[in-house]
């Protein structure tokens, strides 16, 4: 390939839509919409992966103040233990912290699923049944003097049928912006309408 000739951005498989999108801090997203069937669709939030070069920069700087405490205090021990709490460190913020993907499964006759995807690949997944949920919502917060809009489940009281028992926040570590939540709001909504709808077509003979 020529030297700066840009390649062109992979095609997403049949019955797959992305979209880019941005979050609340201005970090690029990317929205990939799947449509398993009419009342199956999943809504997938991926952020950018952890960069070689950010992780190299990290690992350099604590290495080479260690080695500077080294130098002063010609303690070998300095060394090990920076090499040992950068790993153990970077071995946390993989497993635990950095999430590449945030996705939400929603399956009219069964329930929504919703699963983290970290950078280590290992994946925390949620499942919520449909009778449980009472709606999907978009509300509004006020942080850090700024507000803030997210993407939620109500799930139902089983005490009250109008109450609500809990709300679910949903891409909490994306913090997609608006435009972005409503994309997804609508694609729930046509399923959860689907669902409201099917109780009254059965009645009517």
């Amino acid at each position: 390939m020529e030297a700066g000739r840009c390649r062109p951005p992979p095609r997403c498989p049949p019955g797959v839509e992305e979209r880019p999108f941005r979050s609340a801090s201005g970090a690029p997203l990317a929205l990939r919409r799947r449509q398993h069937s009419a009342s199956c669709r999943e809504l997938a939030l991926r952020r950018p992966r952890l960069q070689l070069r950010s992780l190299s920069a990290v690992t350099s700087a604590v290495w080479l103040a260690a080695y500077g405490v080294f130098v002063l205090s010609e303690n070998s021990m300095v060394l090990s233990a920076a090499i040992f709490i950068t790993l153990i460190g970077l071995i946390i913020y993989l497993h635990f912290v950095k999430i590449d993907q945030e996705s939400l499964l929603v399956i009219g006759s069964l329930g929504i699923q919703v699963t983290s995807s970290y950078a280590s690949g290992k994946e925390s997944t949620t499942f919520i049944e449909m009778s449980r949920v009472k709606d999907v919502v978009i509300n509004e917060a006020i942080h850090m003097q700024k507000v803030i809009y997210y993407l939620c489940i109500l799930l139902k009281d089983p005490q009250d049928p109008q109450g609500v028992s809990e709300v679910v926040p949903l891409f909490q570590s994306s913090q997609p912006r608006l435009d972005c939540l409503m994309e997804v709001y609508k694609s729930c909504q046509e399923i959860l309408d689907q669902r409201k709808e099917a109780p009254q077509s059965s009645g009517i003979k």
